[in-house]
């Protein structure tokens, strides 16, 4: 039976007339990754701010690790943790200060704060760098030390927002491996992120938003398949072959393939895609066709975020309503 550790019906958050959330819904899996997708000003970080009782919502309800966000905020705080877009370390300690000044404000003895800086250090990968000063830190030092000050009690819930803005691709992978470690040991994460690849590497699960509501719901494979699924790509060498080898292709497919006649492209969804692109080699060789480039494509998480939206995660949704959710699971 699935258990739920973040949910939440119909929140609703208005500034003067612009509604942050109109009738947001969401449901997180225990020990699972979550991803909230959206564009800029989407409504991502408000719900967040939310959920972590760091702001009071108009309308709807939720509940997080078990516990009623609005009449019950002191427990829901004590059993989550959250790290923000901006690394929330004083760069004038060192990453072990940094640490231990956390433990004693969650109140863990001296000793205790100690023991507990030195465990998530070297967890971390930072314990060779503990007792340098925070700002000789690269951006993704900061951010692992960031996350781990998050962790200095172990969290029921983690809430990353966009916790990978800025980091080079190396050190972006070394958080993604960080939030996987966490997940095996039993932590839930709720993940805001405008980076397509990491939603689609982290999240078992994702909401799309637009305008503060929830317009598709499902794994990334599933959202990929809205846009059309697996698709046979074809580039025939001799342009004047595009005609013919696009009737072959339709005829195999059951479908008419788009074409790019200035790269001599054809491209058409395929269901069986193994056999599909087995017989289009079969045909087109059999058609004397000379065949440049072929193979199999599957939609990328990008594509499905911009059929759903209209536009890319980077830009700034406009103030335009949108239809209700597509559930696709």
């Amino acid at each position: 039976m699935t258990t739920y550790e973040v949910v939440a019906e119909g929140l609703g958050k208005r500034y003067g007339p612009t509604r942050a959330l109109d009738a947001f819904d969401l449901t997180v899996p225990t020990g699972t990754v979550y991803g909230l997708l959206g564009p800029n000003g989407a409504g991502k970080t408000t719900a967040v701010r939310i959920l972590t009782t760091l702001l009071r919502f108009d309308a709807g309800r939720a509940t997080v690790a078990g516990f009623d966000v609005r009449r019950q905020p002191d427990e829901v705080r004590a059993r989550i943790a959250l790290t923000g877009q901006y690394a929330a370390v004083d760069e004038t300690l060192s990453g072990r200060q940094n640490l231990e000044l956390f433990g004693r404000l969650f109140r863990l003895g001296r000793r205790a704060a100690r023991q507990r800086a030195d465990e998530l250090l070297e967890r971390f990968g930072l314990a060779e760098a503990a007792g340098r000063s925070a700002v000789e830190y690269s951006g993704g030092m900061r951010r692992r030390l960031d996350l781990a000050a998050s962790l200095i009690r172990t969290p029921r819930v983690l809430f990353l927002d966009e916790p990978t803005t800025g980091l080079d691709p190396r050190s972006r992978n070394q958080v993604w491996d960080l939030v996987r470690g966490l997940v095996a040991d039993g932590t839930t994460v709720l993940l805001t992120t405008q980076y397509l690849e990491e939603a689609d590497q982290l999240a078992h699960r994702i909401s799309v938003i637009d305008a503060g509501r929830v317009v598709a719901e499902g794994s990334p494979d599933e959202l990929k398949s809205l846009t059309g699924g697996d698709r046979i790509e074809v580039v025939v060498r001799e342009a004047d072959d595009l005609t013919r080898a696009a009737g072959i292709v339709a005829r195999i497919c059951g479908a008419d393939p788009e074409h790019d006649r200035a790269v001599r492209r054809l491209s058409v969804p395929v269901v069986d895609r193994v056999a599909g692109l087995v017989d289009v080699v079969r045909a087109l060789d059999d058609a004397g066709i000379a065949v440049e480039d072929i193979g199999l494509r599957r939609a990328t998480l990008d594509e499905a975020f911009l059929y759903l939206t209209g536009h890319r995660p980077d830009e700034a949704r406009q103030p335009v309503g949108v239809g209700g959710k597509a559930d696709v699971a």
